[in-house]
């Protein structure tokens, strides 16, 4: 097999049925967005309430701010969730090394179910949080590993897309959740809340059972050193033949490009390749260390949009407003919104980029939320002006929902070069997580009516934070629309982020190690087209 200096060629076209296959893998979102939501509306559920606090209902008034969960326990039991998943998702990069992308998932989703299983048999704190820590680890494994799969088996002219499904089917997965305990909510027995845990095996037995059936990713193959394999499963994911020139000069691009990256990266040791990750100049805007911190402070940049405020304790929040009759309808009404915005960044992530999204979402986030923030100070207990309130809220979910919520998930599956890509996503999900944790542990404390009470006053905070987002998306956030992860690589090496959007591949690392003149050692490979599933 030759290499090929035409940059057009370096991916094959690809069959409606593996654009099934790549987009079948964002599936992964709906329970890890069903296990976000289900516990905001829980802990506003009467029943739990009672059950967890020992308190009564019926000895406080209609209404009554008093009759909650205490700060403390909110904290506690939201964040300890995203404690599990940060070290989740750590160990993810390397077992998505040793076993591969597809098994940890599949692997994530089986220690996931046995959280779900000690939560649904909870009747006290104690066992509650033991299986949200556990369910933690599952979830970890699979919001890592899931972004690093789907960026690897995904054509180039959909990625971004593809990827922007994940974090569709987690809105979906919150849309689902809050329908649920609006339905369940009332109910003055267990199944008020163990109906909503209980179903999240569901959702995990149809993304591990269904991902068994799909190949593994071609890129783990490379970097094992199986060319074959790769070979196979690439043409299986492109849908043609394994002697296709497409596939062929595809694979040899991959193999070109981590045959580069051994070169100028340092081997060593196992420890060596965790240093790896953090070698290189700040200086250089393609090192190693530049990639990891941009990857992982992005997903600390879309948690301090303060989204996870309102799909975590905004159940809560309305019901501490007190001007709110139906807090649970609010909460349905604003993951709803969350579902219908997020397919625009479909087609907005490929035809106007990563950067442009991020950029202009950040806009539209800080205004509304400094406009959320000034009615609140000044007119927050007119119910017309709660009610206003509440429309640029779901604004502010709109701009969210169809830029920063996606655009973050793709470009840290695409600005690792692949012999850190696990590691580096791992690291990138870990911080979402941490920050997650962060978040979920403070705002119980910033909002709760028993603690500082800031109300509305806390949109200062996270207008504040999108203004940052702003500033970082306009300096440091490459575009990496229309390319490969091979050329990520290259483009990352010859431009800088403000100027990023306008570069434009001219070679092909398969013509530059020399596989555009001689044969490759896949030559020795017997190209047939796959038979079975690998």
């Amino acid at each position: 097999m030759a290499g090929t200096t035409d940059v057009s060629r370096v991916e094959a076209p690809v069959t409606m049925k593996a654009y099934l296959m790549c987009a079948f893998a964002a599936f992964g979102g709906i329970f890890f967005g069903f296990d976000s939501g289900y516990i905001n509306g829980v802990m506003a559920m009467p029943y739990f309430i009672e059950l967890f606090t020992g308190l009564k209902q019926s000895d406080f008034p209609p209404n009554s701010d008093a009759f909650t969960l205490p700060s403390w326990q909110k904290s506690l039991i939201t964040s300890i969730l995203s404690a599990g998943t940060f070290f989740g998702a750590i160990i993810a990069g390397d077992l998505s090394d040793f076993f591969g992308r597809r098994n940890t998932i599949v692997a994530g989703c089986a220690v996931f179910i046995v959280g779900v299983v000690l939560q649904t048999a909870s009747t006290a704190l104690g066992l509650l949080v033991a299986g949200r820590l556990i369910a933690g680890f599952g979830v970890g494994f699979v919001s890592a590993i899931i972004i690093l799969y789907m960026s690897e088996i995904a054509p180039k002219k959909v990625r971004g897309a593809i990827v922007s499904g994940y974090q569709f089917c987690v809105t979906v997965g919150l849309l689902l959740a809050s329908c649920v305990n609006y339905g369940t909510q009332n109910r003055q027995d267990t199944g008020s809340y163990r109906i909503p845990i209980a179903l999240q095996m569901l959702w995990a037995l149809i993304l591990g059972g269904g991902l068994m059936l799909l190949p593994e990713s071609p890129r783990f193959f490379v970097r094992k050193g199986n060319h074959e394999k790769a070979l196979q499963v690439l043409a299986r994911l492109r849908g043609y033949s394994a002697d296709s020139e497409y596939i062929q000069e595809e694979l040899a691009e991959i193999i070109a490009n981590y045959e580069y990256e051994q070169q100028v990266i340092p081997q060593g040791s196992y420890f060596d390749s965790w240093i790896s990750c953090f070698r290189g100049g700040l200086s250089n805007s393609s090192s190693n260390l530049r990639r990891t911190i941009l990857g992982t402070s992005l997903q600390m940049m879309q948690q301090w949009t303060g989204i996870n405020f309102i799909f975590y304790f905004g159940t809560t929040f309305f019901q501490d407003l007190g001007t709110i009759d139906d807090p649970f309808l609010i909460g349905l009404i604003t993951t709803l919104v969350n579902v219908c915005s997020t397919p625009i960044s479909f087609w907005t992530i490929e035809r106007f980029g990563r950067r442009a999204l991020l950029i202009w979402g950040a806009v539209g986030m800080f205004t509304c939320e400094f406009i959320v923030a000034i009615m609140g100070v000044t007119a927050g207990d007119n119910p017309q002006v709660v009610k206003a309130m509440i429309a640029f809220i779901c604004i502010y979910i709109f701009f969210f929902a169809s830029t920063w919520g996606p655009g973050a998930w793709v470009v840290i599956g695409e600005i690792y070069p692949l012999q850190m890509r696990s590691r580096g996503v791992g690291l990138s999900t870990a911080s979402n997580w941490l920050w997650n944790c962060i978040i979920a542990i403070i705002t119980p404390y910033l909002v709760g009516t028993d603690k500082a009470n800031l109300g509305t006053n806390v949109f200062w905070l996270w207008g504040g934070l999108c203004v940052c987002c702003f500033l970082y998306a306009y300096f440091l956030v490459p575009e990496t629309k229309g390319l490969t992860l091979e050329q990520v690589d290259r483009m990352m090496e010859e431009t800088t982020p403000r100027t990023s959007a306008k570069w434009v591949p001219q070679t092909t690392f398969a013509a530059e190690m020399g596989l555009a003149e001689k044969p490759n050692q896949l030559q020795q490979v017997e190209v047939t087209a796959p038979k079975e599933q690998v």
